[in-house]
């Protein structure tokens, strides 16, 4: 004869929510015990996307390097053509390949890598000495320099400077009101 309703207790009640006792998970058993096993596909897997063939052009001639070197020297190109965001994270590239890259022979070599840009708002911008305005309309944009900078080069100065200098300093400054102009300085926006 079976319990009445009335006299089961709570936990052995079973329905909605609730499943049989011997059929609930058990206390540090897994649930699914042949599931995915753990540490398993925890990295993108970069090796096999970046140790690709692909072909290149350079000068003309065609060669084959990996995707892992192609966009390296894309990034590189553009790094030296002036994008510093594309030089940072080729640096940071190399970076890490230097640290994943074991020693020859016991003794770790001495490389440097220089980048050089030719445009010069690759020293003002990261200095913080001038801000670009209209950097997208090529007809437009302009550099000018934040009174910080212009402040100290005129503590440096030994001669005053002539009302047409003055005036070129003026307008190539972010905010002039923002000076604090020596006490020669006659010209002002």
């Amino acid at each position: 004869m079976a319990a009445e309703p009335s006299v089961m207790n709570e936990e052995e009640a079973v329905g909605y929510k609730r499943p049989p006792r011997s059929t609930r998970f058990q206390k540090g058993k897994s649930g699914n015990p042949r599931g995915r096993p753990h540490n398993r596909r925890r990295e993108i897997p970069y090796d096999h996307l970046l140790g690709q063939m692909v072909t290149i052009r350079e000068d003309g001639r065609e060669r084959r390097v990996t995707a892992a070197e192609a966009f390296l020297l894309q990034l590189t190109k553009r790094g030296l053509e002036g994008d510093s965001a594309a030089a940072r994270v080729s640096l940071e590239a190399l970076e890490v390949a230097r640290a994943r890259r074991r020693p020859l022979n016991g003794v770790e070599g001495i490389t440097r890598v220089i980048l050089m840009s030719f445009s010069i708002g690759s020293a003002l911008k990261p200095l913080g000495l001038a801000i670009k305005l209209h950097p997208l309309d090529k007809d437009k944009v302009c550099w000018k320099l934040q009174p910080w900078i212009v402040e100290a080069a005129l503590a440096r100065l030994e001669r005053r400077l002539s009302i047409d200098e003055q005036r070129t300093v003026v307008d190539a400054t972010r905010t002039p009101d923002k000076v604090n102009w020596p006490p020669w300085w006659e010209v002002t926006r």
